[in-house]
């Protein structure tokens, strides 16, 4: 997955909040997380919900549809990169 310029300082609790407002466990997003450290975190296979600091589906579908958007990757490949995670 490629990383761009947009990423550096993208914060995904702001991103969220900005785009999901209603959705008051956006605010349990840890927030200094970035989507340039969630494409770190998923290259590494580590755990995404972690570095998010929320253990919520809907939560980590939206940042991952904004990651393919940004990224300009496709969502499966998001997708796939978290599920080997659990492999590891």
């Amino acid at each position: 997955m490629r990383e761009t310029l947009k990423l550096k300082n993208m914060n995904i609790r702001e991103y969220y909040l900005a785009n999901f407002p209603t959705d008051e466990l956006g605010n349990e997003i840890n927030p200094s997380a970035t989507f340039d450290g969630l494409v770190r975190v998923l290259n590494n296979y580590e755990d995404v919900y972690e570095y998010i600091g929320v253990s919520d589906s809907l939560i980590r579908e939206r940042v991952f549809w904004n990651l393919s958007e940004i990224t300009t990757t496709e969502y499966n490949v998001i997708y796939d990169l978290w599920l080997a995670s659990a492999d590891v």
